[in-house]
């Protein structure tokens, strides 16, 4: 969990002010589930009561004290095993890993680490733990304010920011949702108004009919040609106005740019790049679309055999790596913003350990440049969404021509 990028990540929750959110924990029982999984005191418990059931599955140590040494030094000799149980530990072991080869005792040792039975774990340490000192309710109280946990119904987060059975609901999706709706809304409510009335009227009409002709008229056509463009129109648009809401997301507090996430980007290169498969295969058949990756040389047939096959492996290999390409480049641009104003922040502060009393130093810094760089992540919100757009409506075209 250590890393000083976090806050830009991807996270089970949505952190405001800790004045918005206060956490006030007076005992066990108001702790989220997620925080008591993580406490070494109940990872403690857990694994005293996991290696009391041991045996119930034919597997016995012959020492508690030296497992839960070794345990314990697993936990601390890598931050990515922090807040592990047990029997993520024992996973790893020798013992385990030539037991797990009956398949009767994978489906006892299964049943003892289940996300399910871990949950019941955390309800009966509940009922049965002593209770927890002041002052620690208090640091967890300290630690918890400002962070709205997200509700897990299809999951179990194993921390803040990673998941550990299921499907875990993020920040990220829940934005992306929240776009999807907004956009699903302007559009129905557009293509009402255009069926009922005349010219367009009102500033959001004209300002969506502008963004619509731009898309048709300055991307699609000079990528893909007049002929075949108007087609893709729609899914153009709907690209750039989702990349673009996205994008934007991230400039309001609290909230966060989903297409800083990779697995977003990918996402939508995953989009450019099945329609692009889809509409050549429509267009010149499936053997035809993947023949069409290979340029048309006039060759003898003794060179076509040789250097064919190895070109058309260049092609799809290319094909996939430029795809590859588009969700990266927006997820490094849209990363490299708040990275950027990361540091300014870091640079501020730094500034102002260092030379005391120095706030009429670092204030101005902070302020300035975080408010110079937030208008050119504004624009770049804007510049990606089209570069994106515009490089998918290429790569579209490019599938639905010959070579």
């Amino acid at each position: 969990m250590a890393s000083s990028i976090l806050h830009i990540k991807d996270s089970y929750y949505f952190e405001v002010p800790k004045s918005l959110w206060p956490a006030d924990y007076q005992s066990v029982a108001d702790l989220p589930d997620l925080v008591i999984r993580l406490d070494q005191q109940f990872l403690d418990w857990e694994a005293d009561r996991l290696y009391s059931r041991l045996g119930e599955v034919g597997l016995a140590f012959s020492s508690k004290a030296e497992l839960m040494a070794e345990y314990h030094h697993w936990l601390h000799a890598d931050h990515a095993n922090s807040g592990k149980p047990l029997s993520a530990y024992l996973e790893t072991t020798e013992a385990v890993l030539t037991r797990r080869q009956e398949a009767s005792w994978e489906q006892r040792w299964q049943a003892l680490t289940s996300a399910s039975h871990r949950t019941a774990e955390v309800q009966a340490y509940r009922q049965s733990a002593p209770a927890w000192s002041t002052a620690k309710l208090d640091g967890y109280s300290r630690a918890m304010s400002g962070k709205i946990l997200i509700p897990q119904p299809f999951g179990v987060a194993r921390n803040l920011y990673e998941p550990a059975h299921g499907v875990c609901i993020s920040r990220f999706m829940l934005v992306e949702v929240g776009v999807a709706i907004l956009l699903g809304f302007v559009f129905i409510r557009l293509a009402n108004r255009m069926k009922t009335a005349g010219m367009p009227t009102g500033r959001a009409w004209n300002a969506l009919e502008a963004v619509l002709l731009f898309m048709r008229d300055e991307v699609a056509r000079p990528a893909i040609g007049k002929k075949d463009a108007d087609k893709f129109v729609p899914l153009l648009w709907t690209i750039f106005l989702f990349v673009l809401g996205c994008n934007l997301a991230g400039m309001v507090p609290w909230v966060g740019a989903p297409t800083g996430a990779f697995g977003v980007t990918a996402g939508l290169a995953l989009v450019t790049l099945l329609t692009g498969i889809a509409m050549g295969s429509i267009k010149f058949g499936v053997l035809g679309y993947w023949k069409n990756q290979v340029p048309h040389m006039d060759l003898a047939w003794p060179m076509a055999i040789l250097i064919k096959p190895m070109l058309w492996c260049i092609e799809v290999m290319g094909l996939a790596i430029k795809h590859a390409v588009l969700g990266i480049r927006l997820l490094a641009n849209m990363v490299a913003g708040h990275v950027v104003l990361l540091g300014i922040m870091t640079l501020a502060f730094s500034l102002e350990g260092a030379i005391s009393p120095s706030w009429w130093i670092a204030a101005p810094i902070a302020v300035v440049a975080s408010t110079i760089f937030s208008l050119l992540e504004l624009f770049v919100a804007f510049l990606q969404a089209y570069i994106f757009t515009f490089l998918s409506a290429l790569f579209i075209g490019a599938a639905v021509h010959h070579h």
